[in-house]
């Protein structure tokens, strides 16, 4: 009898065979445009050729981060070296970014985006505590955060900076970290407790 062949994968372990839920990065060829990171729950088997769209109105595609090039390049080998460290020990192909769409799989999807919400609106030079502070969440941390925030405040643009976006960023972002790794797990759900508190009050 013939071994099953294992699913095709694409891009961050990203296989529509296994489950069409997953997430897109869009990295326009200009470095003045920003990227995109977005959600769909269908496939289309034209989508690794041309970049997703987003229209007004639109159903499935749902945009949920946008960054600057400066900041999506700040965080973007890390994230690949994250991601792909994983891959390998599972056994899967390694990604890379390049121009155009990028798919990722549905958890590393939630995972991206959640660092993407605490660096949009930080200072540059921030960005490093976030990079440690996230990597020092276990990837099942990093999804629930990931659902609480999307759930309030998910979309790209009219959930910015308010509630659970507001409360990764300050965790994550404008707290002190020691040179010997990044701030226990416990400390940072302490820090968004306290972020969401201050952010019902500023919203």
């Amino acid at each position: 009898m013939a071994a099953r062949a294992r699913p095709r994968k694409e891009g961050f372990g990203f296989s529509p065979q296994e489950s069409v839920h997953h997430f897109v990065v869009t990295i326009p060829a200009s470095n003045r445009e920003a990227v995109l990171i977005s959600e769909h729950f269908t496939y289309d088997e034209s989508e690794g050729r041309s970049a997703p769209t987003f229209e007004p109105g639109q159903i499935d595609g749902k945009l949920r981060v946008i960054l600057t090039r400066e900041k999506w390049n700040a965080i973007a080998d890390a994230v690949r070296v994250e991601f792909n460290q994983r891959l390998k020990k599972q056994g899967q192909k390694t990604g890379q970014w390049k121009t155009g769409a990028n798919s990722i799989s549905r958890l590393l999807g939630k995972e991206l985006a959640l660092l993407g919400w605490a660096v949009e609106d930080a200072d540059p030079a921030l960005i490093p505590t976030a990079i440690k502070n996230w990597l020092g969440l276990a990837p099942e941390e990093r999804w629930w955060l990931f659902t609480m925030t999307n759930a309030a405040t998910g979309h790209a643009v009219h959930g910015r900076g308010k509630g659970w976006r507001k409360a990764v960023r300050y965790a994550l972002t404008e707290n002190p970290i020691s040179t010997e790794g990044p701030v226990a797990q416990e400390e940072v759900f302490r820090l968004i407790e306290q972020g969401l508190g201050w952010g019902r009050d500023a919203s």
